[in-house]
């Protein structure tokens, strides 16, 4: 470990510079020989590194995204080249170059992280050692030395013997616990971590070597922190732990604001963005902007999740737009995905509900007065249309201008057959199976 941080001595003098200029500030509040001067400061310093590290922490989650889009794309190649490695290669790498995903990215931030972590390792080593290292001089190398963080000094390790512990002014069984619990605290964050990746976003419609990779990660991680951790200085202990916090917690949010598709993670977030919608009738944020408009593009290409939730959508009235704005749907027909109807859109067109065929014979006959009486007078009227067929009992097709004349035949013909049915006017019924109007006469052969 020490090689490894002799090699990372180039940065040694920015941090060192960077502690000296936390422990200022904190030592004018808390003193400048406490504990928590020095251990807010070694905080401070993880909390500067990683906000500069955060464009890198955004390429690592559009990395990770674009390798579990490509794991069944990657597998088909190492199943068609199982027996050509170097094909397998380069078919590897043109697949890459032809998305622009590079395996790398997800690595990043780590790898940008070590040169600081190497660097402060030298630092507190160099503290425990009694050497000046960087910008602290003797006076803040004596000031470190009595700092002590809840009985155990900064520059002590797990594994030191009782004499050196003694020589820092503090006990063994400090240390020990002290080490001891700030490991537990390391690992389980970091099991976390990547536990909450795992279970919460990661698309589980999609079977990939990458989550049985990510899998073992969550158990590999942990056990290593806890190895190297009893090698490391309680400054360090620090730093890492504070690390590992931070790195839960930014996790945490993006994975709430920004999850996976396809995850548990995205239906979840998708069922609060719609509530929120439904209440407020838009969009408030541009990350809600930026959900619905990446959500339309799809199309049809849409998860169980997003189908979901535009279909929550138009049943509550509104219509997402390509441009990720949301508007109330007043006039189009807003239907869902599933074909049910929208509850906000207008109504359906409904079809006619077909008549039966005695109903469709009886026609107008069939009505009230007002409907006979409508009909007459429409009949009456001289709106230049054609005379209309009718046919009385005898079989003799009339017009309307016989009909007068017809009616008064029909009456007379039924005197004392009966009271004639109220409703039915001057209009016989046509006999069941005969069509309405003229008749053709039949052939002579047929008679």
């Amino acid at each position: 470990m020490d090689t490894i941080a002799g090699f990372f001595s180039f940065i040694t003098t920015p941090v060192s510079w960077v502690i000296v200029q936390f422990h200022k500030l904190y030592g004018a509040i808390f003193g400048p020989d406490t504990g928590w001067a020095w251990g807010l400061s070694i905080v401070s310093l993880v909390i500067l590194i990683r906000i500069c590290l955060i464009p890198l922490f955004v390429k690592q989650i559009k990395a990770t995204r674009a390798m579990q889009t490509l794991q069944p794309e990657m597998k088909k190649i190492q199943e068609r080249y199982k027996s050509d490695k170097q094909r397998q290669s380069e078919e590897m790498m043109k697949l890459y170059k032809e998305t622009g995903t590079n395996p790398l990215s997800s690595c990043l931030p780590i790898l940008a992280q070590s040169p600081f972590f190497f660097a402060l390792y030298h630092v507190l080593n160099g503290i425990a050692s009694n050497k000046k290292v960087g910008v602290i001089d003797q006076q803040l190398l004596d000031s470190a030395r009595d700092a002590h963080i809840f009985g155990a000094p900064l520059a002590v390790k797990f594994t030191d013997s009782a004499d050196k512990v003694a020589s820092l002014g503090a006990s063994l069984t400090d240390v020990r616990v002290v080490t001891a619990l700030m490991i537990i605290l390391m690992s389980a964050s970091q099991f976390f971590t990547q536990r909450q990746l795992m279970t919460k976003n990661v698309d589980t419609t999609v079977k990939t070597p990458f989550m049985q990779q990510q899998k073992m990660l969550m158990y590999v991680f942990p056990v290593m922190f806890a190895v190297f951790g009893i090698n490391f200085p309680v400054g360090v202990l620090v730093y890492w732990l504070t690390t590992n916090v931070w790195t839960m917690g930014q996790q945490m949010y993006v994975i709430r604001q920004n999850p996976t598709p396809g995850s548990k993670a995205q239906a979840a977030y998708l069922e609060r963005l719609q509530k929120h919608l439904t209440d407020a009738k838009k969009t408030r944020s541009r990350g809600q902007t930026r959900a619905v408009k990446a959500i339309v593009a799809k199309g049809r290409d849409r998860n169980e999740y997003e189908r979901k939730f535009i279909n929550g959508l138009n049943k509550a009235g509104l219509a997402a737009q390509p441009d990720g704005t949301v508007i109330v749907s007043e006039t189009a027909v807003a239907t869902a995905e599933d074909g049910s109807p929208a509850v906000g859109g207008a109504p359906k067109r409904q079809q006619p509900k077909r008549q039966s065929k005695a109903k469709r014979q009886a026609g107008p006959a069939a009505g009230t007065g007002a409907g006979a009486a409508k009909t007459d007078a429409d009949t009456d009227t001289g709106s230049g249309t054609k005379p209309s067929l009718s046919k009385s009992e005898d079989g003799a097709a009339t017009t309307a201008e016989d009909k007068p004349a017809a009616a008064a035949k029909n009456a007379k013909a039924k005197t004392g057959s009966g009271n004639q049915q109220p409703g039915q006017g001057t209009r016989s019924k046509a006999k069941s199976g005969q069509r309405k109007g003229q008749q053709r006469p039949k052939h002579p052969s047929k008679k």
